[in-house]
């Protein structure tokens, strides 16, 4: 076993790609090889000096010793994004992607390396909070992260939803159609933009997110395989919907059409889109089961069936988590329904945040400062994550001994404060 002097942990260079993919997709347990394109393809991503590798200077038998190579045995990578608050005054946020340690070296710390070196230079940057989407709950919590966002997905079965089956289409003067990639590069960046506006927990997408969700640009080099797409536009030819799906080839012993629309995204900016877009999804002929893909876990679709228990939950999980690297400009960057002052003692295990803070909100706007009043709150850095985006509640988190009062009621403050009517959402993996 390698020691902790003889792992290397640091950003790497251009020549150290190829290697630094291989040892990703070693961790993500996908083939190893690396072909020629996804090295184009995955390497135009990478920002160098946001890109870490850890590097395992005494490993005896690599091939890579052999022409001045060192193993790279985990891999750490972030770039720039913008997180949307409540109230829609995005934050420049360090998204973090593509963790993995090969499973030769675990438990050696590499990950608690990385990190600290990536949280330092956001910090340093002037980032105010870091997020990603955890492939295990446990991991994150220790680095400050809380679960921001919860996510939903839904298998609904057209045949008991109680839906008209000979609708086709809207009556109203608005319309359905089928477009394909081009026009959704075309139309999907401002329609997305629209919606990130207004919806907490939505985070920005780059012209690369909708080359790659059109076939324009595959990581893997496997073949594309071309979605439906189809477009909404209300009676004054405003494009409001827009959504991604495919279907399986399901046929009953019967000669009976079973088949599965399975959503990969659906994206709108008003309820009419949303509602037309499922109604159409359920109105194709063949199809006898929809999938969601991932949804808010209070999402408007049961209820737009006449029978929502067609609408059956199968899949509900964390999803976004957030760390808070400025506590001062993240809760002055969102809105608050109520007016109220809360002194919050938050605890940060890596000193990144850590402070006495005092928030006085109101509906036309916050300020937040560090003080020496005597706290309502005690909590660490990643339940005030938690509660940031609003979906989480102070008096549960007190209940579970994760949120602790110092003055009595302080929670229920908290929560008028603090938490929305609707629940945040982050349509989008990274």
């Amino acid at each position: 076993m390698s020691r902790r002097e003889d792992i290397d942990v640091r950003t790497i260079t251009e020549t150290e790609i190829p290697a630094w993919i291989r040892a990703l997709n070693t961790g993500f347990l996908r083939s190893p090889a690396v072909s020629d394109e996804e090295i184009t393809n995955r390497g135009s991503s990478i920002l160098l000096e946001r890109t870490l590798g850890a590097f395992d200077t005494d490993h005896p038998h690599s091939r890579l010793r052999s022409t001045g190579g060192t193993p790279i045995v985990a891999t750490f990578r972030s770039f720039p994004q913008q997180l949307t608050p409540v109230g829609g005054t995005p934050v420049p946020a360090d998204a973090i992607t593509n963790v993995s340690v090969n499973p030769t070296h675990r438990r050696r710390g590499l990950l608690t390396r990385m990190m600290a070196t990536d949280l330092t230079a956001a910090k340093d940057r002037g980032d105010v909070v870091a997020t990603l989407i955890a492939a295990e709950y446990p991991i994150y919590g220790r680095y400050g992260f809380g679960q921001a966002t919860t996510a939903t997905e839904w298998t609904i079965d057209v045949s008991r939803s109680g839906l008209d089956p000979r609708w086709s289409g809207p009556t109203d003067g608005a319309r359905i159609d089928l477009v394909d990639g081009e026009e959704v590069r075309e139309l999907g960046p401002d329609l997305h933009e629209r919606l990130r506006r207004t919806q907490p927990g939505a985070v920005s997408r780059d012209e690369r997110w909708w080359q790659i969700n059109t076939g324009v640009l595959s990581l893997s080099g496997d073949p594309w395989k071309e979605p439906f797409y189809a477009v909404y536009r209300s009676a004054t030819g405003e494009v409001e919907g827009l959504v991604s799906y495919e279907s399986d080839d399901n046929w009953g012993d019967a000669k009976q059409p079973l088949n599965t629309a399975e959503v990969n995204w659906l994206i709108t900016v008003t309820p009419a889109a949303e509602r037309a877009l499922w109604r159409y999804l359920c109105s194709i002929d063949w199809i006898a089961h929809v999938k969601t893909g991932w949804r808010a876990p209070d999402d408007l679709l049961p209820h737009f069936l006449p029978d929502p228990r067609a609408a059956r939950i199968t899949i509900q999980a964390d999803w976004l988590w957030v760390r808070i690297l400025d506590v001062v400009r993240a809760l002055e960057a969102r809105t608050y329904a109520g007016s109220g002052t809360l002194v919050l003692d938050v605890t940060d295990g890596d000193g990144l945040s850590a402070g006495r803070y005092r928030l006085e909100a109101g509906p036309d706007g916050a300020t937040c400062a560090p003080t020496t009043t005597a706290a309502d709150l005690t909590l660490d850095v990643g339940e005030l994550a938690a509660l940031w985006l609003g979906d989480e509640s102070a008096v549960r988190l007190t209940a579970l001994g994760r949120v602790h009062e110092e003055r009595e009621g302080a929670a229920v403050v908290a929560d008028a404060l603090l938490r929305t009517s609707r629940r945040p959402w982050c349509p989008d993996i990274f």
